[in-house]
């Protein structure tokens, strides 16, 4: 069977609850993405309204690139946009990401001031639909755009995400998809103004009413059986899509906010992909870079002691 250790890791209770917060949060960024769009384009326009010197829709004159998360604009143009992302930013004095923009786009492409209010690693994302649900997510938080939207139900979501995929084990428990579910659906029936929102919000639901273990070919299901293998393609494409997502998170975010990467967790990360011969294959790539950090921070380790 071409999907049998897949099937395998389904049987584990922890890890088929990581996979079901996974996919409801894909659906999440999935019900936001027209939503955010169109309040982007709205906030950029309501932007240049209110701000003089930007309606005369002049344009970059230097080039203007951030180095890392540092900008500082000698172009008054770039200058005047920057002033207005920290203006509108809920939090102007903590971590800015300008490494995300293109500030030479800023007063023709509404996205580009999307992506100061989102975590790193967004530079080439063009629209919404090209971002992950803490991307979307934090804009809605870190944007006084969305000032309309209650924050608390926002940042109680982000922080289920950020838990979910700081674990590298892949594994939540069921007392904690309790408080996952609760705090989304909180959400979403805050946002059932969205149209695409209430149709995820029924994708979710039916997503953790399953029993993922009982729903593929080759295994026992309630009713005797089987559904078609297409389903199971999907389940390993976003499986795939979510494993990725936490890797990166780990391996990128501690390094970002100051912090060592944990060493301990680095090791357990690098023998659950080791011990998945599928996931091995897979994650090669992943797994090479997660064995030089490893090197890296043992002969580190070593000679402090």
């Amino acid at each position: 069977m071409v999907h049998e250790e897949l099937l395998a890791r389904l049987n584990e209770a922890g890890y088929k609850n990581w996979l079901k917060a996974g996919y409801c949060l894909l659906r999440v960024k999935e019900g936001l993405c027209e939503f955010m769009d169109q309040e982007m384009r709205t906030f950029h326009k309501t932007v240049i309204k209110n701000n003089t010197a930007l309606q005369r829709g002049q344009t970059c004159r230097y080039n203007c690139r951030p180095k890392a998360n540092q900008f500082q604009s000698a172009c008054p143009v770039c200058d005047e946009w920057r002033n207005e992302i920290l203006r509108h930013h809920t939090k102007p004095y903590g971590i800015i990401n300008w490494g995300n923009c293109k500030p030479w786009l800023w007063p023709t492409e509404p996205w580009e001031l999307a992506k100061a209010f989102m975590p790193r690693g967004h530079a080439d994302k063009y629209r919404a639909e090209q971002c992950d649900a803490a991307a979307l997510l934090n804009v809605l938080h870190l944007c006084d755009h969305f000032h309309f939207i209650n924050q608390a139900l926002v940042t109680q979501v982000i922080h289920c995400r950020n838990e979910l995929m700081h674990s590298c084990e892949m594994q939540v428990s069921d007392q904690w998809m309790g408080r996952f579910q609760k705090s989304l659906q909180e959400l979403i029936r805050h946002l059932h103004h969205i149209p695409a929102m209430n149709a995820a919000s029924q994708q979710i639901h039916e997503m953790l009413s399953v029993d993922l273990s009982l729903n593929f070919p080759g295994v026992d299901s309630v009713d005797g059986e089987d559904t078609e293998e297409v389903e199971i393609e999907s389940l390993s494409q976003w499986e795939t899509e979510l494993l990725r997502e936490s890797i990166k998170e780990q391996l990128d975010n501690d390094e970002h906010e100051g912090r060592p990467v944990d060493l301990k967790k680095l090791q357990t990360l690098h023998r659950f992909l080791r011990g998945h011969k599928d996931l091995e294959k897979q994650f090669r790539t992943e797994l090479d870079s997660i064995e030089v950090l490893e090197e890296q921070m043992q002969k580190s380790f070593n000679k402090e002691r």
